[in-house]
């Protein structure tokens, strides 16, 4: 056992890969760099879509969460499918489906049916994600190598996020709001080839087995709650909300419940006994959900409120992606003479500071400064997200990858759906709550600038000048406050994470024998 930390030094000395291991993770990155991709180009083509299709406030925010509530909620059965059928078969069927589907949600022509396409693409990218990592583990046996390897993989997620709003943003200049889905085709046919000539199949010799009833169940646990949340954004306190949270708490312990009893469970829950394996997944999904989080509501203070083109707008974030990027490749030679409960409680206080830089300057609509303040919340994330999911699948089981990796992705596709849902959900209600229509502003669009920022943004342009520049004033001023309440909020996510961080990844102890 080590001594270093909780985690058990797995494959030490395995044997060390050349160039096709290499190559290989090139071929993973790909499906990394996809998902980010998709996730930040269309928190930067809301506003385009916004307009186009004129979805509701709850709309919105579902047009964006769909996709990472279903992907959440069958991450955990595709990994173990994966592990079953074979975790490279997974990858190549999702990836097919993951392009003809992006393909079609380009072109739907009505925010319901934008709905239901990314929630197929949820489907199809849940065979993705727990394949990636999994295969990771079997390609990389080194525990050196595969720490650089987790360093790449998660540099890949940033760069992702970094291209996403550069590339979403030269489409959204030229190009119809659809163009941002079709950049998953040209991805993932090099997948598909690479994938193909340079993976090998691996699987799982002892499965679980497939259960309908803990995959229902795993489902039950999650949709009410992010329902309960967009309901207490829109409504407020309400019986309804309460009985939503209620019955997800209740499936959660049924499927607890249910993977404890069971002879050959779908998820091993004795993986969440180990320390360094499950305050890694709570610190991956309390840093995700303040992520995107931010992402959401500053792609709309720098479009609709500070005024910059998509485009500039991208590249006003790409400095904060490339710190992401680059303190995760740093933290690598660090991580191997620090412990683990230093260095990610020391990455995430940088990234608490970067929200609270937000919250104390929102009144300034300064591009420059959310420039500034991205860059210090990248770094802490950056760092922390390396270290995290190198412990996840080092206190895991090699020939249960595919599960372990799949809870891995769960936290973050979990955390994407709450980022959304609870962060956009409050800045919508405190939108909502500041906002002074003025006097003389038609109940048509009076009613429409409520909705969201960007309905103002419609409604004002219909508006006389005078008055729609009052309007204008309102909703940007009432969106401010938001911004200040949200950012506060991020912080304390960001510090839970940091107080996880401290408590679970400290160094085990040996015990000495009486």
């Amino acid at each position: 056992m080590s001594t270093t930390g909780t985690i058990p030094l797995l494959h030490e000395d395995g044997p060390r890969v050349g160039a096709r291991g290499w190559a290989a993770l090139i071929v993973l990155m790909l499906p990394v760099l996809l998902v980010s991709v998709d996730n930040t180009v269309l928190a930067f083509a809301i506003p385009e879509i916004s307009l186009a299709l004129a979805p509701s406030g709850t709309e919105q925010l579902w047009i964006i969460d769909v996709y990472s509530l279903v992907l959440a909620g069958l991450l955990v059965t595709m990994g173990v499918l994966g592990d079953r059928f074979g975790r490279r078969r997974m990858l190549l069927i999702g990836a097919t489906g993951f392009a003809v589907t992006s393909a079609i949600a380009a072109f739907a022509p009505t925010a319901g049916l934008l709905i239901a396409a990314r929630a197929v693409l949820g489907v199809f990218g849940a065979m993705l994600m727990p394949s990636t990592l999994s295969l990771l583990r079997s390609v990389f046996r080194n525990r050196d190598q595969r720490r650089l390897a987790i360093a790449v993989w998660a540099a890949a997620f940033s760069a992702g996020s970094a291209l996403g709003p550069v590339v979403g943003g030269i489409l959204l200049e030229h190009f119809w709001w659809g163009a941002v889905f079709l950049i998953a085709v040209p991805v993932l046919v090099p997948l598909l080839i690479g994938g193909l000539r340079l993976l090998s199949e691996s699987s799982d010799p002892d499965p679980g087995r497939i259960d309908p009833l803990g995959i229902l169940l795993s489902m039950a646990a999650m949709t009410p709650v992010v329902f309960a949340i967009k309901s207490l954004a829109v409504d407020g306190v309400n019986a309804l909300a309460a009985v939503l949270l209620l019955a997800g708490a209740a499936a959660a312990a049924l499927f607890v419940r249910r993977m404890r009893r069971a002879a050959h469970p779908m998820l091993d829950m004795t993986l969440f006994r180990r320390g360094g394996f499950s305050g890694a997944i709570l610190v991956n999904l309390l840093s995700i959900i303040a992520l995107v989080g931010f992402l959401y509501f500053v792609s709309q203070q720098l479009q609709l409120v500070i005024g910059l083109s998509p485009l500039v707008a991208g590249l006003a974030l790409v400095p904060g992606m490339a710190a992401m990027i680059v303190a995760g490749l740093c933290v690598v030679p660090i991580s191997r003479r620090v412990a683990p409960h230093i260095v990610v409680p020391t990455a995430l206080s940088l990234s608490a500071l970067g929200y609270a830089m937000v919250a104390a300057t929102a009144s300034l609509n300064s591009a420059g400064w959310l420039m500034g303040a991205f860059v210090v919340l990248g770094l802490g994330i950056g760092a922390a997200e390396t270290i995290s999911n190198e412990l996840i699948l080092a206190n895991a089981p090699a020939a249960k990858a595919g599960a372990a990796s799949a809870v891995s992705e769960t936290a973050y596709e979990l955390g994407a759906v709450l980022g959304t849902a609870v962060l956009g959900g409050i800045i919508t209600a405190f939108y909502r709550g500041a906002l002074r229509i003025p006097e003389g502003v038609p109940t048509a669009a009076a009613a429409e600038a409520r909705e969201t920022l960007a309905g103002a943004y419609t409604a004002v342009g219909r508006l006389p000048e005078r008055l729609g520049g009052a309007l204008w004033e309102a909703a940007s001023s009432a969106f401010g406050s938001g911004v200040v309440t949200t950012s506060i909020i991020g912080a304390l996510l960001v510090c839970g994470a940091l107080i996880v961080a401290l408590v679970t990844l400290r160094p085990e102890r040996r015990r000495t024998p009486r």
